[in-house]
C-alpha cells in the first residue's frame, strides 16, 4: 500500500509539476527522494529474490529521506556552499551518490553503477594516469570535497539534464501510455490493424499486421522490450497459423517493438534527451525523426514480404469485425495521440501537450463504459505510470555522475580528440569509429544511459570533423537504441526468441536483418549536406534526392536480405542487390548513380534468369 501511494503520488507530483510552481533544484531532489523510496520498497536487493521488504530495505529508504531532506530543509543557504561544502554536506552527499548506485544495480544490474564508480576514482586519481604514461587522461585531480559539491550540490551532477528530463519529458509521457494501456487503447491498437491489414490474401498480411501494431503499442508503452513482450504474447500465435517459423517470427516481433523507440510521437526517454542537450524544442525531434522512422518501417514490411514468399507463408482468417465497425466503437483512441501532435504544432510546451493529452484520454475513456477510467483503474495507471519510471530515473541519475566527472576533469574532449585523430580527420572513419564506441558502449548500460555518455564523450569527435550538432547527436540516439537488437546482448530478440521458443542466437541475427537500414541512415545523415535531407534539416531539392535515393536503398536491401523478387534470387543478384542498397545511402551523387545502376543491374538479371528459368518469352 505504501508502495502504491509513492509510485501514485510520483505521478501526481510530476502532473502537479506542469500547472504549479517548484523550484527546478528542489524538484529534482523531491522526485528523486520519491524514487529512491519507491524503488527500494518494489525492487529487492538481490535479482529473483522474494518480493518482500526487508529491514534493510527500510533502512536504506530512512537513510534516503535523511540525504535528500536535509539539502530540501536548509535550501537557501545549501546551494551556496557548493565550492565549499560543510562537514554534513560531505558525508549525506556520499550517502546520496551510494543511494542512487544503488537504486540502479536494483533495476538494471550492476553494470552501470560499476561505471560510474570507475569514472568517481578517475575524477579523484587523475594525476596517476600521468604516472603509468597515459598522459593523454591525466588531470590535476579533484578531492573529496570537490568531487561531492559538484555531484550532490549542484545541477551538473546527479541532479542534472538527464534527471531533469527524467523527471519531466519522461514520467509524463509514462503516465500518458499508462492512462492509455488502462483505458484499453493497447488491444484497440492491435485489433485494429489486425483488422485493417490482416485479412489481405498474402502470407506477408500477419506480419504486415504485427509491425504496424509494433509502431501504435509502442505509443502506449515507449520500451522496445516492453512492446515486444506485449506484442508477442498477442500476435505471435497469428504469425505461428500463417507458417512463420519461430526464429522468423521473434525477428518480425522485435524488430517491430524496437522500432516503437525510433518512431514519433513518443520516441523513447533518449529523444527528449536531444531536445534537451541541443535546446531545441520536442516537435523538432520529432520532425527529424519522422523520416528515419517511415524508411525503417517501409523496410521490415518489404523485407516481410520477400520473406512470405520465400517461405510459401499463408493467409490467416481473423476473427475481428471490420475496420470501420472497430472506428465506431473505438475509434476515439487515436485521439490523445492526435491531440500531442496538435497541441505541439499550436506553440504548447511539451509538458503541457502530454498533460492535456492525457486529461484528454482519461475524459475520452468514458464513452464506453468497458474502458472507464474509474478511481480503480485510474489509481492503478498512476501507479504504472509511478513505476515506469523507476528505473530511468535511477539510470539518469547514475548518468549524472558520470556527466558531472567527465565535465569536470574534460574527459569528453579527450576522447574525442582521440577518435578525430585515429580516423586522420576524416569524416566516414571518425563515423564508423562513433558508431562502434555507441554501439560497445550500449552493450553494457541501457540506451538512456548509452545516449547521455555518448552525447558528453563522443558527438564532440563527431562536431570535430563538421558534422551538425543535431546529426551527432541524432546518430548516436540510434546507435544507442540500435544495441538493443545487437549482438552480443539483444535484449529484445532475447525476449521475443523466449515467447516463440526459436533459437535466441538465430532470432537476434534476423532481427537485424529486418533493422539493417536503422543502422544506415544515420550515416546518410552526417556524411554530407544532402543527407541531412533524411532529417528534413536541407533544402527541397536535396531533401527529395536524398528521401528517394534512401528508399530504394531500402528496396535494395530487402530484394537482396530477403532473397526474392519475381521469384527466388541467385546468390550474385543479391550480392549486388546488397552492394546497390549501401552505395545508395551515400549521400553523394557519384555513388548514388553507382548505386542505381548496380540495382538496375540485379533486377534486369534476375528477370532475365527468371524468365529463362520458368520458360516465358523475355520482352525486348
Amino acid at each position: 500500500m505504501l508502495a502504491t501511494a509513492l509510485t501514485a503520488g510520483l505521478s501526481l507530483y510530476a502532473l502537479y509539476w506542469v500547472v504549479g510552481i517548484v523550484q527546478p533544484q528542489v524538484y529534482r531532489m523531491s522526485f528523486l527522494l520519491l524514487v529512491l523510496l519507491a524503488t527500494f520498497l518494489l525492487y529487492p536487493a538481490r535479482a529473483g529474490g522474494r518480493a518482500r521488504i526487508t529491514a534493510g530495505d527500510w533502512c536504506l529508504a530512512a537513510v534516503a529521506v535523511a540525504a535528500l531532506a536535509w539539502p530540501l530543509v536548509d535550501f537557501d543557504r545549501f546551494v551556496y556552499r557548493a565550492a565549499t561544502p560543510a562537514g554534513i554536506d560531505l558525508v549525506l552527499g556520499a550517502v546520496t551518490t551510494l543511494l542512487v548506485l544503488e537504486a540502479t544495480r536494483r533495476t538494471v544490474g550492476p553494470i552501470l553503477p560499476v561505471t560510474a564508480v570507475a569514472f568517481v576514482v578517475y575524477g579523484y586519481y587523475g594525476p596517476l594516469f600521468e604516472l603509468v604514461g597515459l598522459d593523454l587522461f591525466a588531470h590535476r585531480g579533484y578531492d573529496v570535497a570537490r568531487l561531492v559539491g559538484t555531484l550532490y550540490m549542484t545541477l551538473e551532477g546527479i541532479f542534472g539534464v538527464p534527471l531533469d528530463v527524467a523527471s519531466t519529458y519522461i514520467v509524463l509521457f509514462t503516465i500518458f501510455g499508462a492512462v492509455l494501456a488502462h483505458s484499453g487503447a493497447g488491444q484497440f491498437f492491435i485489433n485494429w490493424t489486425m483488422a485493417a491489414f490482416g485479412r489481405s490474401g498474402s502470407g506477408a498480411g500477419p506480419g504486415r499486421t504485427v509491425t504496424i501494431s509494433g509502431f501504435l503499442l509502442g505509443t502506449v508503452s515507449g520500451s522496445g522490450v516492453a512492446t515486444t513482450v506485449t506484442l508477442g504474447a498477442v500476435a505471435w500465435p497469428l504469425l505461428r497459423r500463417a507458417g512463420f517459423s519461430a526464429e522468423v517470427g521473434g525477428g518480425i516481433l522485435s524488430a517491430s517493438g524496437i522500432g516503437a523507440i525510433l518512431a514519433p510521437p513518443t520516441m523513447g526517454a533518449a529523444a527528449f534527451l536531444i531536445a534537451e542537450f541541443l535546446q531545441i524544442s520536442y516537435l523538432q525531434v520529432i520532425a527529424m525523426a519522422i523520416c528515419p522512422a517511415v524508411l525503417y518501417y517501409l523496410s521490415i514490411v518489404l523485407m516481410i514480404e520477400a520473406d512470405a514468399r520465400r517461405l510459401h507463408t499463408r493467409a490467416v482468417a481473423v476473427d475481428l469485425p471490420p475496420v470501420g465497425a472497430l472506428m465506431r466503437r473505438g475509434g476515439y483512441q487515436f485521439l490523445p495521440l492526435i491531440a500531442i501532435v496538435v497541441f505541439l504544432v499550436s506553440g504548447m510546451t511539451p509538458f503541457r501537450a502530454v498533460f492535456f493529452a492525457t486529461l484528454c484520454a482519461v475524459g475520452l475513456s468514458f464513452l464506453r463504459r468497458a474502458t472507464a477510467l474509474s478511481p480503480r483503474r485510474l489509481l492503478g495507471a498512476l501507479e504504472d505510470g509511478g513505476r515506469g519510471v523507476l528505473s530511468v530515473a535511477a539510470t539518469t541519475a547514475t548518468a549524472g555522475i558520470i556527466v558531472g566527472v567527465v565535465t569536470l576533469t574534460g574527459l569528453g574532449l579527450k576522447i574525442s580528440g582521440i577518435l578525430v585523430e585515429l580516423a586522420g580527420g576524416s569524416v566516414l572513419l571518425t563515423v564508423v569509429y562513433a558508431s562502434i564506441a555507441v554501439w560497445m558502449l550500449g552493450l553494457a548500460v541501457p540506451v538512456t544511459a548509452s545516449y547521455i555518455i555518448a552525447a558528453v564523450m563522443i558527438a564532440p569527435a563527431l562536431t570535430l570533423v563538421g558534422v551538425p550538432d543535431v546529426a551527432a547527436h541524432m546518430f548516436i540516439f540510434y546507435y544507442a537504441v540500435l544495441s538493443e537488437v545487437s549482438p552480443p546482448t539483444a535484449l529484445s530478440p532475447f525476449a521475443a526468441a523466449a515467447i516463440t521458443g526459436g533459437n535466441p542466437f538465430r532470432t537476434m541475427m534476423l532481427t537485424w536483418k529486418y533493422t539493417l537500414p536503422a543502422f544506415l541512415v544515420p550515416f546518410t545523415f552526417t556524411l554530407g549536406p544532402d543527407g541531412l535531407g533524411v532529417l528534413l534539416q536541407a533544402p527541397p531539392a536535396a531533401t527529395a534526392q536524398t528521401l528517394a535515393a534512401a528508399a530504394l536503398g531500402v528496396g535494395a536491401l530487402a530484394m537482396g536480405c530477403g532473397g526474392w523478387l519475381r521469384g527466388e534470387l541467385a546468390r550474385r543478384d543479391r550480392v549486388l542487390a546488397v552492394a546497390a542498397g549501401l552505395l545508395l545511402f551515400y549521400p553523394l551523387a557519384a555513388t548514388r548513380l553507382a548505386g542505381l545502376a548496380l540495382f538496375a543491374a540485379a533486377v534486369a538479371l534476375h528477370w532475365i534468369g527468371h524468365d529463362r528459368a520458368t520458360g516465358e518469352t523475355v520482352e525486348p
